[in-house]
């Protein structure tokens, strides 16, 4: 039979097998020897799937094997896995019953790209931001030992998740805590110095046996029983034990804080991973397992280029080129309206929370690496760090996503906003943002911005108006926010940024009478308001657009006395602080 005319379904089960069988919670029925022909597979499914139909790619065929392994040893319809960031999460979808319907992945009404308990019992939280699952295993930990639940509970996290703060935090209270959890740390960054990295895994596959964890019991037990001396003893033997430990292992940092390391470990390694995770489970305090990992790991592209092939929209596998859109977007205005102030203003620098070319910094990073800096997963940090440069008589921009902003809103109102400082916020991704979901959208910074002291507002809707709004952000005495879309420039031509707030149809500003509606808009939207504008004038219902260049506060001024009885605003945001809500509450 030509399997062309098989369903989708029958096709995917013959051409994935193990996948098919036992991809629906099942793998625990596997035997061990074919787990490598699983993991095969699925990076198969993944190369096939997302060169078609984009989403986040090296990051996923980096945890294969991580994933196998969790999920022969685990249960997660009972025990809890935690993402942390969540874009490595494919591998999890595929062995937990979502094959199927990986065509839909990022689509409307489709899966998430993200981890999200509505679409599975195996997805034990939403994952969208980074350094946060530690957090959030260690509570979910405590509310199983406080209900008397058997449940193990695992907390997956990068090593670039662990530059934020808030992981920290969690690491301390979680060693502390005495909780049964298992810490799996995802390393395809940090390298280990070859000697150090074999002495560790001589002394990882020696503590990983039972054995040597109960004679380790046995020995201090008896020390502990002898009289007089023999706790002394006991006690001096370990002291020197772990000098010499910390001394030679990389995991004397998480040792300190109460885990029991394991490490490094090879990420790739499936039979190892499963005899360390079995090993693991044994211990009733927390457990680190420090694990390396290639990024873009079975397909050499990715393999090479990990940051390129980090998400993508679709690629040709043979030769591992990315289709690229040929639209000019509103990261690549800003990134060369930077520059260009740079040059004019020494004073001005760039600050990216680990996102420079996300946020359209890389020329910048080129041509002023003394004043560019890249913090990492801090946004936090980011913030304040600007403060304190403004406050030391620079020209902060600090370059960030909408969704990722939201981490730093204390810093934004008690360091910036209370002092007035002269920080720029260039906010990408505001609005929507669509294949990311939930967690990405860029719908909630104006409602935050708003309620900063001083702060105010732009949004340009095309190159030339970006460029004139930077331009004049970096030279108030005073916090100011430039928020633009991801995705390409808006068709409006034009330049009217010299204005708050414009009417830009009809065009004849001498048309007679007051018209039925007034629409109010800003960004991208102004497509959109335009389009909707010409199709209640044919429909016989005179209208007027105005677009607002100055959000907050609001352009009122401009518009005074001039605005029909029913009003409409056209934008991407939350009810909630938006600029309708503030406009509405003005005019009532």
């Amino acid at each position: 039979m030509d399997t062309n005319l098989a369903t989708p379904k029958r096709r995917l089960a013959e051409k994935y097998p193990l996948l098919a069988r036992y991809g629906n919670g099942e793998v625990a029925r596997l035997e061990l020897s074919a787990l490598p022909a699983l993991c095969r597979e699925i990076r198969a499914f993944l190369i096939e799937h997302i060169s078609k139909n984009g989403g986040h790619f090296a990051s996923n065929l980096g945890v294969v094997e991580l994933t196998v392994a969790l999920h022969y040893c685990f249960s997660f319809d009972k025990d809890r896995l935690f993402f942390d960031v969540g874009h490595q999460c494919y591998p999890h979808k595929l062995l937990t019953g979502r094959m199927g319907q990986f065509a839909t992945l990022r689509k409307g009404n489709g899966i998430s790209g993200f981890p999200k308990p509505s679409e599975s019992e195996y997805d034990a939280f939403i994952a969208g931001h980074a350094s946060a699952a530690l957090s959030v295993a260690v509570g979910s930990a405590r509310a199983a030992r406080l209900q008397g639940k058997l449940q193990h509970t695992v907390a997956l996290i990068g090593d670039g998740s662990l530059t934020g703060g808030m992981a920290y935090e969690a690491l301390n209270d979680a060693g502390g805590s005495g909780e049964r959890l298992i810490v799996i740390l995802n390393d395809n960054g940090m390298s280990i110095d070859k000697s150090v990295g074999g002495l560790a895994k001589k002394l990882t596959a020696l503590r990983v046996k039972g054995t040597y964890r109960r004679a380790k019991v046995k020995y201090h037990n008896i020390m502990d029983s002898l009289p007089v001396l023999g706790p002394e003893i006991n006690r001096v033997l370990t002291d020197v034990k772990n000098s010499l430990k910390h001394a030679i292992l990389p995991g004397s940092f998480f040792e300190s804080m109460g885990f029991t390391y394991i490490g490094p470990v090879d990420g790739h390694n499936i039979k190892e991973l499963c005899t360390i995770l079995e090993e693991a489970k044994a211990y009733d305090k927390p457990v680190l397992i420090h694990a390396i990992t290639k990024k873009g790991k079975g397909y050499s592209y990715s393999e090479t280029r990990p940051n390129e092939f980090h998400g993508v929209s679709s690629f040709h596998v043979a030769s591992g080129v990315c289709q690229k859109s040929g639209d000019r977007s509103f990261t690549n205005a800003f990134g060369e309206a930077i520059v260009q102030l740079a040059e004019e203003n020494p004073k001005i620098v760039a600050i990216t929370a680990a996102m420079p070319e996300g946020t359209g910094l890389t020329r910048f990073k080129e041509r002023f690496p003394n004043r560019y800096f890249d913090v990492g997963i801090t946004e936090e940090h980011a913030v304040a760090m600007a403060a304190g440069l403004a406050k030391g008589g620079m020209r902060p921009v600090v370059a960030i996503y909408s969704t990722f902003l939201q981490r730093a809103y204390d810093q934004l109102l008690h360091d910036v906003g209370i002092l007035g400082l002269p920080v720029t916020f260039c906010i990408d991704r505001a609005g929507f943002v669509g294949e990311d979901g939930e967690t990405h959208q860029g719908l909630y910074d104006m409602a935050m911005l708003t309620a900063v002291p001083g702060m105010k507002v732009f949004a340009p809707s095309n190159e030339a108006e970006l460029a004139f709004l930077l331009r004049k952000a970096v030279s108030i005495d005073g916090p100011v926010a430039l928020r633009y879309p991801r995705g390409s420039l808006s068709a409006f031509s034009g330049n009217t940024a010299e204005q708050d707030a414009v009417r830009i149809y009809p065009k004849d500003d001498k048309a007679a009478g007051m018209p039925d509606v007034s629409l109010i808009t800003y960004g991208r939207t102004v497509d959109a308001a335009l389009l909707a504008a010409e199709k209640l004038q044919e429909a016989g219902v005179a209208v007027e657009v105005w677009k607002c260049n100055r959000l907050w506060p609001v352009p009122l001024e401009e518009m005074a006395g001039r605005l029909a009885e029913k009003v409409l605003v056209c934008e991407e945001n939350i009810a909630t602080g938006s600029l309708g809500m503030h406009i509405s509450a003005a005019l009532c």
